[in-house]
């Protein structure tokens, strides 16, 4: 169990996978993810759904997808959400 120090250094305690690809997505877009992380959900026929699945089972490319978040939070201030459109 963490204590509640731990907590405020983890930059990613309170957000949720969705909250992460939300905001990923909306900084750069499916083409954009599918550059910088290599995986297929990425790349073919993207979604939310179908990336969160992916992601939710396949804790090697949910690592991928948290470091470049907290990249992403290093350098720019939160921004509004943008909806994924689904297919």
């Amino acid at each position: 169990m963490t204590t509640t120090g731990e907590n405020k250094q983890d930059p990613l305690h309170g957000m949720t996978l969705e909250h992460i690809l939300t905001e990923l997505h909306a900084r750069y877009g499916w083409d954009g993810l599918a550059e910088k992380i290599n995986v297929r959900c990425f790349h073919d026929n993207p979604s939310l759904n179908s990336s969160l699945k992916f992601l939710r089972k396949t804790p090697w490319a949910r690592a991928k997808v948290e470091r470049l978040f907290i990249k992403h939070l290093r350098r720019k201030p939160p921004t509004r959400h943008q909806p994924i459109p689904e297919n």
